[in-house]
């Protein structure tokens, strides 16, 4: 049995200082070094690196292929991605010292790039699409990898047509499938949901294949399409307490390929616990393919118990501090925070800050109608709000705790859509509110608030893909 040693023991032994070996770890230069539970671990015999010599090429590790699922405008790819700006207090140095690759005054830092790069991506909704489009194409990403149309049409075009939609050597699939019909917020139709694929209503009253609440059995096709080594579907919290959906839908997942993948448990996730200001809890589901898979973590994968080190979930970082003390994790990132030198609305440049819901307060009584905690953790930013997104400040005869601000003349006035973006930790270059361009429809600040709403915090989903990252030698070898 391999044995390991700390960063510190490995620090003396090599006369070199602890951060110099996480960095070489995370450079993928110790051979045989794993990441556990935040913390890498050196094998007892690894040789120290060599210095690069100047002018010497450095070879890149290869990029894995991501297809994107139900992208929405993208906080499951920029996660993936990586490389973009967020708190500093969003992270622990503790837990992950080698993810600031770059710092920016005392406020924020930027995160390393990952090995995984979008190929593909798709969703119905084309105002998401002009987002995506006006965004990734200035990361270096082709936008006519963003297919607009109905993953059900995509597929039939795929099987009947003989027509290569989706790309092959595809490493991981992604996708958020949609979660109106399993959120507690909605109707809870889940399965029976009377909408169809493309957002319509459904003509019968009975459940089709291809409904909304079903749309999760098509992303099991484009899996047995592409093959992918991983895939990782997301949905609300709502899901695991609606009949047996969550059984069903790992059940439906294990039998992709004829049982080609082994499907780990779902479990939630609670972004606020990963430096996300928000109290946002999303299932996720984890698929391998078996023939893929290293003998030992096909063994360990298997396990009703998965022990710290093949684990896919990610190691939480950020804890509720008002209920103790914790020296290894950072306390919840508030909405103050998150809210660091943002200015009123009329005194910004930014036309995301500019712009905020008009709605009027409707009574306590009605959804949307609080004032954000700024001391806290922000709400679920929703994307069918229909204009009442909570407030950033209520007058004092609605309630409104902000006397000082109010005092100073601040008007009552909802969640602007940055404001909206920063608690969903999406970096202030992202523009939601843009013009009508290269073939692209304009996005309003209606539009914006719901695509805001409907992505996965690029924090959390960042998270995800470096779990996965780290694993990646332990699972596959490569």
């Amino acid at each position: 049995m391999e044995k390991y040693i700390s960063v510190a023991e490995t620090a003396k032994r090599w006369n070199v200082s602890q951060r110099r070996i996480q960095i070489l770890c995370s450079e993928n230069r110790i051979k045989g070094a794993i990441k556990q539970s935040g913390v890498w671990l050196i094998p007892y015999g690894a040789k120290k690196p060599d210095r690069i010599k100047p002018g010497v090429k450095v070879e890149k590790e290869i990029k894995l292929n991501v297809l994107s699922l139900f992208s929405g405008c993208g906080g499951m790819d920029l996660g993936f991605e990586g490389g973009f700006y967020v708190l500093k207090e969003s992270i622990n140095e503790t837990v992950h010292p080698e993810w600031i690759a770059k710092k920016c005054g005392k406020a924020w830092i930027k995160l390393p790039d990952t090995r995984f790069h979008t190929v593909f991506a798709n969703d119905i909704k084309p105002e998401a699409k002009a987002a995506w489009c006006n965004y990734f194409k200035k990361r270096g990403i082709d936008d006519t990898s963003y297919y607009l149309d109905s993953i059900v049409d995509l597929v039939k075009l795929q099987k009947e047509n003989k027509v290569n939609i989706f790309p092959v050597n595809v490493d991981i699939v992604t996708g958020g499938f949609p979660c109106q019909d399993f959120s507690i917020a909605g109707k809870r139709k889940g399965f029976d949901s009377d909408k169809a694929h493309n957002g319509r209503k459904v003509d019968s009253d009975l459940p089709t294949a291809e409904n909304r609440g079903h749309l999760y059995m098509w992303m099991r096709e484009v899996i047995s399409i592409t093959k992918p080594k991983i895939f990782i579907a997301e949905n609300v919290k709502g899901l695991t307490n609606l009949q047996d959906a969550k059984e069903i839908i790992e059940k439906d997942f294990s039998s992709i390929c004829d049982g080609g993948y082994l499907v780990v448990p779902a479990r939630v996730l609670n972004a606020a616990e990963y430096g996300v200001p928000q109290g946002r809890e999303r299932v996720i589901f984890f698929g391998f393919k078996k023939e893929a898979l290293m003998e030992k973590a096909l063994e360990e994968l298997s396990k009703d118990d998965i022990s710290n080190e093949y684990d896919p979930y990610p190691v939480v970082t950020h804890y509720n501090s008002e209920k103790g003390e914790n020296n290894t994790l950072r306390p919840f990132v508030t909405v103050e925070q998150a809210f660091i030198d943002l200015v009123e609305p009329e005194f910004s440049n930014d036309v995301c800050q500019q712009k905020y819901s008009k709605a009027k307060f409707m009574g306590k009584h009605c959804q949307g109608q609080q004032e954000v905690k700024l001391k806290g953790v922000g709400p679920t930013i929703r994307s069918e709000h229909h204009g009442n997104i909570e407030f950033r400040r209520l007058a004092e005869d609605h309630g409104g705790e902000y006397h000082q601000e109010l005092a100073k003349g601040m008007k009552e006035r909802r969640l602007t859509v940055r404001e909206c973006a920063r608690i969903q930790t999406f970096p202030d270059d992202y523009e939601f509110i843009i013009t009508k361009k290269e073939g692209n429809v304009s996005v309003s600040a209606s539009e914006a608030y719901k695509i805001i709403g409907n992505a996965v915090p690029p924090l959390l989903a960042y998270h995800i893909a470096k779990r996965i990252e780290n694993n990646w030698q332990r699972y596959f070898g490569g």
